[in-house]
């Protein structure tokens, strides 16, 4: 018999765990795919004094392609973890010059509230997120 701890709206754990990783290596691998897609998109994200935009907009296509399929695979999960983590706290330039521009950047304009709350709300949940796929 299975305990009501190991179940949730009838589901058993272990689909919820299935779940979790397919949502998030879907997340990631669309992620990952509009910055080919849609690279005029990223531009005015990113910080002026950082060098080669374009490149460091496929890098991080490419990052989050690779993390994403890395999630599917349960031996490459624990590393792919760390790389997502790793990633989002590479992104915090990007999130404070938003910040710095008042949320408005280019076409992408959230107010100052929203940009604040991608940084200190979002990104921390998108790391938590991606820690609970650890297993």
């Amino acid at each position: 018999m299975v305990s009501t701890a190991s179940r949730f709206l009838g589901v058993e754990r272990s689909v919820w765990v299935r779940v979790n990783v397919y949502l998030q290596a879907g997340f990631y691998l669309f992620a990952g795919a509009n910055h080919f897609v849609h690279p005029e998109f990223y531009a005015p994200l990113m910080p002026p004094y950082l060098p080669a935009h374009d490149v460091l907009n496929a890098l991080a296509g490419v990052a989050e392609l690779s993390l994403g399929a890395a999630l599917l695979h349960p031996r490459s999960r624990p590393w792919a973890v760390w790389g997502i983590i790793l990633l989002l706290l590479a992104l915090v330039p990007a999130h404070l010059h938003m910040i710095a521009m008042k949320g408005c950047l280019g076409a992408l304009c959230v107010g100052p509230l929203a940009a604040h709350l991608r940084l200190w709300v979002g990104q921390p949940l998108l790391m938590l997120w991606a820690w609970s796929a650890r297993r």
